[in-house]
């Protein structure tokens, strides 16, 4: 007698490679959403080198994780999990990335009641409270791909002609239907999963999530970009957008996802090809000039304020010491009304502290505020500061310097 299969409503999936304070952060998040639903959650790790397995393992026991030999890659290590997942749904997603308590009972709420969704992507921001154009996107054409190499979707945002490639014509806070949602989080049907065999394997890094979301739209599901909530994405933690090896990597599998949808149509794929190979020039006069900027650039002291209890404050002190970055401690910020020890002034007004204190950096500490308050406070100060994140019972600081660059606190071990 075959032993009848356990089901839950969702199994997490986060591949990890290298970035061991990030996915720390991540995993507090992760386990905080997951308090009032049925859930599991995986690791897999592509063979870091950076101590993650002694530095996460015993941090997370409720965790299931899995220690690679080699990198498999982002495609080929999701489907080795997606063979035990349980969940009636399976999220996808990136270690470098801090979620709020409801993010995942608001998703599937969604996937309740609406049948026809076979995957669904939320509101991302990066560390620095900016919003993600790549929250939601079109599949690549050769116009669109033009449109925004020649800066045309840079100059009309908005335009559903010149920008869709960001589907700029749809509003960011409206729930709508896509083309292709981001890897980073990408939250999925299993039985969607089931019928298009998960991610194609030939992909080793970059354009899976392309790939996936046209094979499911194509079997006959809809791609829903779900903005009612919103998380952290540090982007480019995980991957190093700024290195030779990614552009290599991203327009190697651009390549193949022309070749593998669009052969057999020879005007779009010589067009297509001729994009990207200009496009991968291009990137690489970028990552030139952004080097030569970065050697004249030193690292300057950063005026920072805390966002904490005054416990919390004093224990997070010693760990500001250790920072990549010089820091100046400029002092608390409560994060409730009725906190009357010392400190510089109240969550409520943070805009005002950040201009009278002349506040370049703000460091949150989660747990006496959650973490969806602190996404909703960094959306709405982004441009104002830069951001940090220390989660409750986590050893470590990470966060972005500013829009294009990050800065981690190392932890202690």
């Amino acid at each position: 007698m075959t032993a009848k299969k356990i089901h839950l409503e969702l199994s997490v999936i986060i591949v990890n490679y290298n970035v061991k304070y990030f996915l720390e952060q991540c995993l507090c998040s992760v386990q905080k959403a997951c308090s009032n639903i049925e859930a599991e959650v995986f690791v897999i790790d592509n063979a870091s080198t950076d101590g993650s397995r002694a530095y996460l393992e015993k941090k997370f026991s409720s965790i299931q994780f899995s220690w690679e030999q080699k990198n498999l890659g982002f495609g080929k290590a999701n489907n080795k999990i997606l063979q035990k997942a349980k969940g009636d749904h399976v999220l996808f997603l990136n270690p470098d990335t801090i979620v709020p308590e409801d993010c995942f009972e608001s998703c599937l709420h969604f996937f309740k009641t609406n049948n026809d969704c076979g995957t669904l992507g939320v509101r991302m921001l990066d560390g620095a409270g900016f919003f993600l154009k790549e929250s939601k996107r079109s599949f690549p054409s050769p116009l669109t791909s033009f449109f925004k190499m020649t800066g045309f979707t840079a100059l009309f945002p908005r335009s559903a002609l010149f920008a869709r490639y960001y589907a700029g014509h749809l509003p960011e806070h409206e729930i709508n239907e896509v083309d292709v949602l981001a890897g980073a989080f990408m939250m999925v049907r299993a039985e969607a999963l089931e019928l298009v065999k998960g991610f194609d394997e030939d992909f080793f890094m970059y354009g899976e999530d392309i790939d996936l979301s046209y094979r499911i739209q194509r079997a006959g599901y809809k791609n829903y970009y779900y903005p009612k909530t919103s998380i952290i994405h540090f982007k480019g933690e995980s991957t190093q957008k700024n290195s030779p090896d990614y552009t290599n990597r991203f327009y190697d599998a651009m390549m193949l996802f022309v070749k593998k949808h669009y052969q057999q149509k020879k005007a779009v794929f010589i067009a297509m090809s001729a994009s990207i190979r200009f496009s991968r020039l291009l990137a690489g006069m970028k990552q030139q000039f952004r080097k030569l900027l970065k050697r004249r650039t030193k690292s300057v002291p950063m005026n920072t304020a805390i966002v904490a209890g005054q416990q919390v404050f004093n224990e997070v002190l010693h760990l500001v010491k250790h920072a990549s970055t010089p820091v100046v401690v400029k002092g608390r910020i409560a994060p409730e009304e009725q906190d009357a020890e010392a400190h510089i002034g109240r969550l409520a007004e943070a805009a005002s502290i950040i201009k009278k204190e002349d506040v370049q950096q703000l460091l949150f500490c989660e747990g006496e505020i959650s973490f969806k308050k602190i996404i909703e406070t960094c959306d709405v100060l982004h441009g104002k500061a830069c951001f940090l994140f220390h989660g409750s019972n986590t050893g470590c600081i990470v966060g972005s310097n500013d829009k294009n660059t990050t800065g981690i606190f190392i932890s202690r071990e």
